[in-house]
């Protein structure tokens, strides 16, 4: 069978990257409900316990909470914790290398911003 997911890493990240993008996209807004593990076991073809180890991360991180007996809910400041994670992801994995880099060739921060701005699909 096949499915959406990358096998490139493990499919439990995945489904937790999956529902963060929903909460990031105001798909889901705080107070919504998220799918719950059985809606995503049925409609992905993926095992339970793999389902369940990225959406218990999830709450784990106070990202998601639980109504006993009703699901799986999105926490209030949920978005704004992923959101600010998610920037400092952004600096780590791509801003430093980039500067990194720049420093090496001897570019410098004026020119990389205008690199940036000059970049099609960039706004400003």
């Amino acid at each position: 069978m096949s499915n959406a997911f990358d096998s490139s890493k493990p499919i439990f990240l995945q489904v937790r990257e999956l529902i963060e993008d929903q909460i990031v996209n105001d798909q889901l807004k705080e107070g919504d409900q998220a799918p719950s593990t059985n809606q995503l076991v049925n409609f992905y073809k993926i095992n339970h316990a793999t389902v369940s180890k990225g959406i218990n991360q999830l709450v784990e991180e106070g990202i998601l909470f639980k109504k006993r007996g009703i699901g799986m809910f999105v926490a209030e400041g949920a978005k704004q914790t992923l959101v600010g994670q998610r920037k400092e992801a952004f600096v780590d994995n791509y801003v430093r290398s980039l500067i990194q880099e720049a420093k090496k060739l001897g570019i410098s921060q004026q020119e990389i911003i205008d690199l940036i701005k000059n970049t099609k699909g960039s706004e400003g």
